[in-house]
């Protein structure tokens, strides 16, 4: 078949592991490459972005932009996932914390905060993922990193569950902020549930449901789904460039851009045909005061 780019933005249902979509879309569509910008646990739902073909390369650039996701979180139980699906490891008792208490704790959270794996989580040790060791009932010290929580909202407080609404950055686990925000109150908390309601530009409301998809492939209108790969870059500048300036992109050779128009401090630049083809990506080289191809994703 003929081979087809871009990017399906699916709402994942609970209960469905982030592969299992991949694994669906394989074998419904026929393509090979096919993979997911950041997994989300069975339990989880929501925005899930499914890369097809060329539109796989662009994942690295997905996982640097902000997500938002709407969580509840239970107080006064902690387990050893961190969420509903974890063994009770301890309990506490909620009934004295007002609304004012929480606020407060939140503001703990928010800006550049040091944040510990869960030990079920997909973080290696020793070349091993933490939840294969927890699964044997090992568990390891694990070092804290640098997360970003841009936004953190409590949108409703119906005692002992929490609903917060938080904007993040890459690498951040939403089940280790459950039970760090319960452990700050002093009653223990966990996850109980989880939706992502964007993920960089892809939304909740503009997702695809599952029966949605599979009845586009069906009928054979589920292309109408797919987002072209450059949706993910929408928002840098962009430039259109003549044929010889393509065909030097195509084969990886530096271009000269008008000095007017794109300063070196521009950074990366979108870079299209003069055709409205996305070509791919062009970054300044400072030696050499011309821009060259970081990622091509046009075909010769």
């Amino acid at each position: 078949m003929t081979s087809i780019d871009g990017i399906l933005n699916i709402n994942k249902p609970r209960g469905r592991t982030s592969f299992s979509i991949v694994s669906l879309v394989k074998r419904l569509s026929g393509i090979k490459r096919v993979g997911h910008a950041g997994t989300l646990d069975p339990a989880a739902t929501g925005v899930l972005p499914v890369c097809l073909g060329q539109g796989s390369r662009v994942v690295p650039f997905l996982h640097d932009t902000a997500k938002v996701y709407k969580a509840q979180v239970e107080l006064g139980v902690t387990t050893d996932s961190y969420d509903a699906t974890g063994n009770i490891t301890a309990t506490g008792d909620p009934t004295g914390l007002s609304r004012q208490h929480l606020l407060s704790a939140l503001d703990s959270f928010r800006g550049l905060i040091q944040q510990t794996p869960p030990m079920y989580s997909a973080v290696k040790h020793g070349g091993k993922p933490l939840y294969k060791l927890a699964r044997a009932g090992i568990e390891v010290e694990r070092k804290s990193r640098p997360v970003q929580i841009y936004r953190l909202e409590l949108r409703r407080w119906q005692p002992p569950v929490a609903t917060i609404e938080v904007e993040c950055g890459k690498g951040t686990y939403i089940r280790s902020l459950a039970h760090d925000l319960g452990q700050l109150l002093g009653c223990g908390a966990h996850l109980k549930s989880l939706t992502r309601l964007r993920y960089g530009c892809f939304s909740l409301e503009d997702a695809v449901s599952l029966p949605q998809l599979e009845d586009g492939f069906h009928h054979g209108y589920w292309r109408r789904f797919i987002y072209p790969i450059d949706i993910v870059f929408q928002d840098w500048a962009a430039v259109v460039v003549d044929d010889a300036a393509e065909a030097d992109i195509k084969n990886g050779r530096p271009v000269e851009l008008p000095a007017d128009d794109f300063q070196p401090g521009a950074g990366l630049l979108r870079v299209y045909n003069g055709d409205g083809l996305f070509l791919g990506l062009l970054e300044f080289n400072r030696e050499k005061g011309r821009w060259r191809p970081g990622k091509v994703f046009s075909r010769a």
